[in-house]
């Protein structure tokens, strides 16, 4: 499938598959039936992909496809923030990999970023097993490498399409787990503090700009204001400020 099996940290189990429906679906099932913390669903390819609010993730052979298995000890609104976790593992992945990367920025709540064009996203799904108590988490992961969808509301593209080079997704794989690991362990001994302001640092949209977030019934248009301590985006609408869980954020019309 692969040219050699990947390094991997310590801590961490691999799966891998040629092709899948979907990563994120495959490590539901493998945690609901007790697969440990740190089980990673990795395939060259899925049939099935999906990403937030049940959209198709076009998922050809050559990008990035995982899903990862957490079981952290907190609350259910602050699993939410390994959301950020997992973007800024990629995007230190990426520029590991590829040191003259440029323009590489974060889109609320779950976009990484290349001059201005979607690279990658995260899913995250989890199960609870009391109002306030969760069972898992899975983080998923994709990476637009080779090719991107075409005709998307927000712009997507790739790495090759950017003309940055070539990464074979073995190596994506074990820059994502090493940076994944480390800003895991810093989030859960320091709290989200860190994890939002390297966040910020490298934020698409600066405070003060205008933009236009898209609820489940509404949009909203209003200016960014920050990110508030558990990772929702505070938006300053009209004057007042509102503070959003979950949303779709767009340059202003």
């Amino acid at each position: 499938m692969t040219k050699r099996q990947p390094r991997l940290p310590p801590g961490y189990r691999l799966l891998c598959y040629d092709s899948i429906g979907s990563t994120n679906e495959q490590a539901q099932h493998l945690a609901r039936d007790g697969a440990e913390e740190g089980t990673l669903v990795w395939a060259l390819e899925q049939t099935a992909g999906r990403g937030r609010r049940g959209r198709a993730w076009s998922s050809p052979r050559g990008n990035f496809y995982l899903s990862l298995i957490l079981r952290p000890d907190c609350p259910v609104a602050g699993a939410a923030q390994l959301g950020f976790v997992a973007a800024l593992a990629v995007g230190g992945a990426l520029r590991a990999i590829l040191p003259r990367v440029e323009r590489l920025a974060y889109k609320w709540p779950n976009d990484v970023l290349i001059d201005g064009r979607k690279i990658a996203g995260i899913l995250l799904e989890s199960e609870t097993v009391a109002p306030e108590k969760l069972s898992f988490i899975v983080v998923g992961v994709g990476v637009n490498l080779t090719a991107s969808p075409q005709s998307t509301e927000f712009p997507a593209s790739s790495i090759i399409e950017e003309g940055l080079g070539e990464i074979m997704p073995e190596v994506m794989l074990e820059e994502f787990a090493a940076h994944f690991r480390l800003w895991n362990m810093r989030w859960r001994a320091e709290g989200f503090a860190p994890v939002r302001a390297a966040w910020l640092a490298a934020a698409a949209i600066a405070r003060g700009e205008p933009i236009r977030v898209r609820l489940e019934s509404r949009a909203l248009c209003g200016r960014f204001l920050d990110l508030d301590h558990e990772g929702n985006l505070l938006l300053d609408c009209a004057g007042e400020c509102r503070r959003i869980a979950a949303g779709e954020v767009f340059p202003a019309a």
